[in-house]
């Protein structure tokens, strides 16, 4: 190297370089006033980002993922079965034989129709399929079709555990059979869905747990904690012959101060939202209430009439309802709030604003209101937060001549889980009083007289004597929530192995709790358990945009999403087994 040539500052140089001129000194010296507060705040952000992320991950810790240890072979083997073309053709054909006995309800009380009678030949198909399970477990048929059996364990100190499902399915109505891609009851496989009413809702549970038990017994599994299985048949009308009766049951034979260490029904599953999957078991419901809302007044021939019909007063009241719903109030204490905290915490794609405005929610009243005032945007939310009343029945009048003397409206109620049944009563109950003397009737709510005398009558009271309070919370952190931490690391040990990820993969699942809007046969079952789950690992994965066909046409269940709820199941039971934490 020339030493006309510039040598590479990659070291210091061994003297001092020459003072710059001064103009220059004075310009670095207002770069550096500029650039070195830049980059304390920059460092500040990024310091502050960190601990935001840190704290939005603290609302919703995740458990490890649980796989069993003495139950491990038994796991294996079964995962090597599920990936068989046989083993997947004969769990098809399973649930496509249970489709095919079309087990609808909507009939009245066992016994006066014998319509019910389609479930002896179901009882035959679930004996002729599961031929261990029926030769391994204790069958006791309640009620005649309510099916409850035990798989005793060896551990008479160990609680049992609880899985339920229901055999019957809602009705198809016979206009819509043409819409059906294929017909509602031939549980037709096109090698991808099983398609029929009850796939998805709720013959998939019921076939899901026989498979898993069927399985396992031929693996050589005995249980140390006893297993039992509960599959009503009318929970689409209520579940109280069903679910009613084995409820009484089981608390005849196991006692009524929560005997189980938890119970598992049908319910969620998983899907991806904001850019992450989440599996949202439900934890709680809402309560429920029909409201008869009954005004009567003198008859007469319609060329004279009142200033007001019944049918017209009735109509007040019900834009009274409709102009006035129930104010939504966010709570911290509730179930929603913390399935949005899980959002925040590990929702990829969720906005920085919005993860903030949880963040602050915390503790600030004002970001909690302005969080709620956001969420009730989405209607579905809106409807999960607070009491919701919809005006489903009207009827009045049976001549065009005639003046009315009675027309009534029921309103379904269904109540916010920090609500009871008692504010709804009371809150219908203020609601119409002004129109009661408005229209000057004598008004009763819920068998108090509230005014006498009057010209004619308004009327409130439970419709159908089936009010519901919400359900009890299960517990999902601290004390108590053992349970739901053995489920939150079973799912996330089903979802890992079912796609071959590493157990620890942050291509993972999180656990949220949620809580379903309608209710399922649990609310018989309150006083077995603390913990109760609504939730069967169904893969609702890239679904939003695909009718569901529950309850409507079209209905189906993904074959691999039926074997991904074997392997939940069967892991589920082998955990619970091993515990000796629930």
């Amino acid at each position: 190297m020339s030493t006309t040539e510039k040598k590479d500052p990659l070291l210091p140089g061994t003297t001092a370089p020459a003072p710059a001129p001064r103009n220059q000194r004075l310009n670095k010296g207002l770069f550096l006033l500029i650039l070195i507060p830049s980059l304390l705040f920059s460092g500040h952000l990024a310091s502050l980002r960190y601990h935001s992320e840190t704290a939005l991950a603290s609302l919703c810790p995740q458990v490890d993922t649980l796989v069993p240890q003495r139950g491990a072979d038994v796991l294996a083997n079964i995962s090597d079965l599920l990936a068989t073309p046989d083993f997947k053709t004969k769990a098809v054909n399973w649930l496509a034989g249970a489709v095919q006995i079309p087990s609808s309800t909507g009939c009245p009380r066992w016994g006066e129709d014998k319509r019910w009678e389609v479930f002896a030949p179901f009882h035959d198909y679930l004996s002729d399929a599961f031929p261990l399970v029926h030769k391994t477990l204790d069958l006791t048929k309640v009620n005649t079709f309510g099916l409850l059996y035990e798989w005793k364990g060896s551990d008479e100190s160990l609680k049992p555990i609880l899985l339920a499902a229901h055999q019957d399915v809602v009705p198809v109505e016979p206009e819509t059979y043409d819409e059906w891609t294929h017909p509602p009851f031939s549980g037709y496989y096109d090698g991808e869905y099983i398609w029929g009413r009850g796939s998805s809702d709720d013959k998939s549970g019921l076939i899901g747990t026989m498979t898993a038990i069927e399985t396992m017994i031929e693996q050589g599994f005995a249980p140390t904690r006893t297993i039992v299985l509960a599959y009503g048949f009318d929970e689409e009308a209520s579940g109280l012959q069903g679910a009613g009766a084995l409820g009484a049951a089981m608390r005849g034979t196991y006692g009524s101060d929560h005997p189980f260490a938890f119970i598992v029904d049908e319910g969620g599953g998983f899907t991806d939202e904001s850019g992450t999957v989440f599996a949202i078991p439900s934890v709680a419901e809402k309560g429920y209430l029909d409201v008869h809302v009954e005004v009567t007044s003198p008859g007469g021939h319609s060329s004279v009439p009142p200033a007001h019909t019944t049918i017209g007063m009735l109509s007040r009241m019900v834009v009274e309802y409709e102009e006035n719903p129930y104010e939504v109030e966010l709570s911290r204490d509730s179930i929603p709030y913390a399935l949005v905290q899980c959002l925040a915490a590990h929702g990829a794609t969720m906005p920085r604003w919005l993860k903030d405005l949880v963040r602050r929610s915390q503790h600030s009243k004002r970001a909690l209101n302005k969080l709620r005032d956001v969420l009730i945007e989405d209607h579905q939310f809106k409807s999960l937060i607070g009491t919701t009343q919809a005006v489903d029945i009207v009827h009045g009048g049976v001549k065009s001549n005639a003046l009315p003397e009675q027309a009534y409206a029921l309103v379904n109620h269904r109540i916010a889980t920090t609500s009871s049944v008692h504010e709804t009563m009371a809150h219908d109950t203020a609601l119409l009083a002004g129109l009661a003397a408005r229209f000057n009737l004598s008004y009763t709510a819920f068998g108090d007289a509230l005014s006498k005398d009057g010209s004619g009558t308004l009327t409130l009271k439970d419709a159908y004597g089936t009010s519901l309070e919400p359900a009890p919370v299960s517990p999902i952190a601290g004390k108590g929530s053992e349970a739901y931490q053995l489920l939150s690391g079973t799912i996330k040990a089903t979802y890992a192995a079912h796609r071959g990820l590493d157990l620890n993969s942050h291509e993972g699942i999180v656990v949220a709790p949620g809580m379903s809007t309608s209710n399922t046969d649990t609310r018989y079952y309150w006083d077995l358990s603390r913990s109760i789950f609504r939730y069967n690992h169904n893969n609702a994965i890239g679904t939003r945009d695909v009718p569901s066909g529950v309850h409507t046409v079209n209905e189906a269940m993904s074959a691999d999403a039926l074997l991904e709820m074997v392997r939940f199941f069967t892991t589920l039971i082998l955990n619970a087994d091993e515990s000796r934490h629930i």
